[in-house]
C-alpha cells in the first residue's frame, strides 16, 4: 500500500531544495532538530569533510584548536553534534569573516544547544534550518506540501478512494513514529529502541541541561506529556499526573521542548472573536514514543476512543511540522478554543495576510456534517479572510461539506 520511494537509501527530505539554495547563496548554515530525525545523513550527502564531533577524541583535540584544523578541511566541512564543542562556532564566525564565499560550512546539532548557557557567537552568520521527524510524504515521494494545498483554498477531487489507509492502517503508521531507524522495525524490537531512545534521553540529554536529579520524577512529566498529548490542559493537571511540582515542570518543560521531544502550538487569537483561551496544546513530537511512553500496544489504542483521538492528532500534526519552514504559504500552526469549550479547532493554520485556514482531526470513518461545525462556525465568524476548513478522517471518502469546507482523508496528506 505504501510506495516507499528511496534514492540509494536515502528518502529525500522536505528541507533538501531548500538547503540547497540556502548553501548556495551563504557561507554557513545550522541543520537543528531532535536526536535521531536525519540531519547528519542530510548534511553528509553536501559534504566534502565530515567531523563528528561527538567523538570523545575528537572532541579533545578539536577543542584546543578548531581555527587550524578547519583550515585544513575540504569544503564544504560538516561539523557534526557541535554542542560538544561550543569553539567551533567561533572558529566558523573567524573563518566565515575572513572569507564570506557561499556554500563552505554545514553545522548540525540537537537542539539542547540551544539550551547551553555559552555565548552563540553565529547571530548573523548561521542561518538554521530545523529539521523533524520522517514523513509519509517524504517517504512517498510527495513533494507538493499540504500546506501549499490548503493556501490555494482547494478545491479537491470528490471521490471515494478504497485503496486509501483503513484506521487501523493510520494506527499502525503512528505506532511506527517519525524516526528513520526505527520506521519499519518489528513492533518488538521498535519498543526497544524507543525504550534505549528515552534512557538516553533522561540519562544523557535533558539531566545536564535542565539540571534534573530524579530520572523517575522526569519521566512521569514524559508520560503525562503523552497522556495529554494533543490538548489543552491547565498545567496543574500536568503537575497532579506527574507529581512534579511548578518549577520542575517548568525546567522540564524548557529542556524538552529545546531537545524537540515535545511541542507546544500557541493558541490563535483575533480581535474579532472574544473569550478565547490562552492555553497552549501541547504534544509530543513523535507518535512512537507516545506510545511507548504509555506502553500501549495496538488494540489497547483501537478500543480507547479518547487516546486514539489525541494520537491521530498527533500524527497529523507530525506531519505538517516539517512543512512550516518550507512551504509557499509561510504558514504559521495555532489552535483555536473558546474559554467554555463550546467551539474548539484543532489547528488554525496563518496564511499570512490576513488569511486563515483551519483543519479538524477525526477518527471516524464515516464523516458527517456535524463533524465540521467548529470548522462551518470559524468560517462565519471571519468570513472572507477564511481560505479553506478541512476535515480530516479516516475514511476512503472526499467530499464538499458546505462552502470552503471539505472533508479528506488524512492520506490527502501524502498523497
Amino acid at each position: 500500500m505504501m510506495n516507499v520511494q528511496l534514492i540509494g537509501g536515502y528518502a529525500p527530505r522536505l528541507v533538501d531544495p531548500l538547503l540547497d539554495e540556502l548553501m548556495a547563496g551563504l557561507p554557513a548554515v545550522f541543520v537543528t532538530g531532535p536526536r535521531a530525525v536525519g540531519k547528519t545523513t542530510t548534511a553528509a550527502r553536501r559534504a566534502s569533510s565530515t567531523v563528528r564531533l561527538d567523538d570523545p577524541r575528537l572532541a579533545e583535540v578539536w577543542s584546543t584548536s578548531p581555527d587550524s584544523l578547519l583550515a585544513r578541511l575540504s569544503r564544504p566541512v560538516l561539523l557534526d553534534e557541535w554542542q560538544y564543542v561550543p569553539q567551533v562556532i567561533g572558529a566558523v564566525k573567524r573563518a566565515v569573516d575572513e572569507d564570506p564565499s557561499p556554500g563552505q560550512f554545514i553545522i548540525t546539532g540537537s537542539a539542547e544547544a540551544d539550551l547551553a548557557p555559552a555565548v552563540w557567537p553565529g547571530v548573523g552568520r548561521l542561518v538554521r534550518v530545523p529539521m523533524w521527524g520522517l514523513t509519509r510524504a517524504e517517504l512517498t515521494g510527495t513533494t507538493a506540501t499540504f500546506l501549499d494545498q490548503l493556501a490555494a483554498g482547494g478545491p479537491w477531487d470528490v471521490s471515494v478512494d478504497s485503496a486509501l489507509p483503513t484506521l487501523p492502517e493510520y494506527v499502525s503508521m503512528a505506532v511506527q513514529g517519525q524516526y528513520p531507524a526505527a520506521m519499519g522495525l518489528p513492533d518488538s524490537v521498535r519498543i526497544r529502541w524507543a525504550d534505549s531512545y528515552l534512557n538516553d534521553l533522561v540519562a544523557r540529554d535533558v539531566t545536564p541541561v535542565a539540571g534534573a536529579r530524579d530520572p523517575v520524577l522526569l519521566t512521569a512529566f514524559l508520560r503525562a506529556c503523552a497522556e495529554l498529548s494533543a490538548t489543552v490542559t491547565p498545567v496543574g493537571t500536568y503537575l497532579e499526573i506527574s507529581g512534579t511540582n511548578r518549577a520542575t515542570a517548568g525546567t522540564y518543560e524548557r529542556a524538552l521542548t529545546g531537545l524537540g521531544v515535545i511541542d507546544a502550538v500557541p493558541a490563535w487569537h483575533d480581535h474579532r472573536l472574544k473569550r478565547l483561551t490562552r492555553m497552549p496544546k501541547r504534544l509530543i513530537v513523535d507518535t512512537s514514543l507516545m506510545t511507548a511512553l504509555l506502553r500501549v500496544d495496538f488494540q489497547t489504542l483501537l478500543a480507547d476512543a479518547r487516546l486514539l483521538g489525541r494520537l491521530l492528532e498527533t500524527f497529523v500534526i507530525a506531519q505538517l511540522r516539517p512543512e512550516v519552514g518550507v512551504s509557499r504559504a509561510a504558514a504559521g500552526l495555532y489552535h483555536l478554543r473558546t474559554e467554555q469549550g463550546r467551539h474548539e479547532v484543532d489547528l488554525v493554520v496563518d496564511l499570512g495576510r490576513q488569511r486563515i485556514a483551519a483543519i479538524e482531526v477525526k477518527a471516524t470513518s464515516a464523516p458527517r456534517a456535524g463533524d465540521a461545525q467548529h470548522l462551518t462556525w470559524l468560517r462565519e465568524e471571519i468570513g472572507d479572510r477564511f481560505v479553506a476548513g478541512v476535515l480530516l478522517h479516516s475514511g476512503p471518502s472526499t467530499f464538499r461539506i458546505s462552502d470552503r469546507v471539505w472533508a479528506l482523508p488524512v492520506a490527502t496528506l501524502w498523497t
